[in-house]
């Protein structure tokens, strides 16, 4: 009879120890709960922050890589109208040595 006493408290409490492991296991899930609630604003207020961030420093980098190719572009320009300006004086001058070769041909044959 002694041993069935024992055996029942026992299993009493085991049984109070197990529910009060379950509420303290409770009160920490809902203590992890209310963290991760009292957490998920800043995250996710810093998400959308970030995702501003590149948004805006993406708009930027595109702006920038136009003006560069701009940049480049007109400078390309001005060199091409230089060489054409060049080519042109080049051709002029050619026409103009061959002319005086030319004469000085007729006159070095001339007798």
């Amino acid at each position: 009879m002694e041993t069935e006493r024992t055996e029942s408290t026992r299993k009493r409490t085991k049984f109070v120890e197990e529910k009060v492991t379950m509420t303290e296991g409770e009160g920490a899930i809902v203590e992890v709960a209310e963290e991760d609630v009292e957490a998920n604003p800043p995250v996710s207020q810093l998400l959308e922050t970030g995702k501003s961030y590149f948004r805006d420093l993406s708009a930027e980098f595109e702006e920038r890589v136009i003006t560069i190719h701009k940049e480049q572009m007109e400078k390309w320009q001005d060199e091409i109208k230089e060489l054409r300006f060049l080519d042109a004086s080049n051709e002029e001058i050619n026409a103009m040595l061959q002319n005086a070769q030319l004469v000085l041909h007729n006159v070095h044959n001339d007798p």
